[in-house]
């Protein structure tokens, strides 16, 4: 069986403050908790403020910047078996296109600073909110919230970067 393909790519001429591996662990954990059967890709950007802000402005018409942004590919719902969801040739490269993911890496930097934990857990929780979007997760009502935010917190847990471990 083939793996996910987890593409990061940094798109500014500043230092990595990231750690691509990271990224790629929270992803492929993300994936897993949720049950997603066949193999998945995902790209992942990192970008400076200004460059999330556009995206933002661009694609959500929200003029301001955020912390990260999901662009899903297929409209999927909590739990949906990817293997049923998806038409078999629309795979590519034996995987499943799930869609992009941009983090703002200076305002994930901001936030662990401010919430008093490792730049690590912060990345990996981005990696995993956005990619639990990717799979049909949502946190527009309090029931969905409970969902998508415990799913999140055990998925840091099996990672070793729960609330605890700071």
């Amino acid at each position: 069986m083939k793996k996910n393909r987890i593409t990061v790519e940094k798109n500014d001429q500043k230092p990595l403050l990231s750690f691509p591996g990271v990224i790629r662990r929270a992803a492929d954990a993300a994936l897993a908790a949720a049950g997603a059967d066949l193999p998945c890709a995902v790209d992942v950007s990192l970008v400076g403020e200004d460059e999330i802000r556009r995206i933002n402005r661009e694609n959500r018409e929200i003029d301001r910047v955020t912390d990260v942004l999901s662009f899903p590919q297929l409209e999927l719902h909590p739990g949906d078996k990817l293997s049923e969801a998806v038409d078999p040739y629309d795979l590519i490269g034996g995987r499943v296109l799930l869609g992009d993911v941009v983090i703002c890496y200076p305002v994930a930097l901001k936030q662990a600073v401010e919430y008093g934990h490792a730049y690590q857990r912060e990345l990996s929780f981005l990696t995993v909110h956005s990619i639990l979007h990717l799979l049909g997760y949502d946190h527009e009502t309090p029931e969905e919230e409970k969902v998508m935010f415990s799913l999140t917190e055990e998925i840091l847990v099996s990672l070793g970067l729960g609330r605890e471990e700071k």
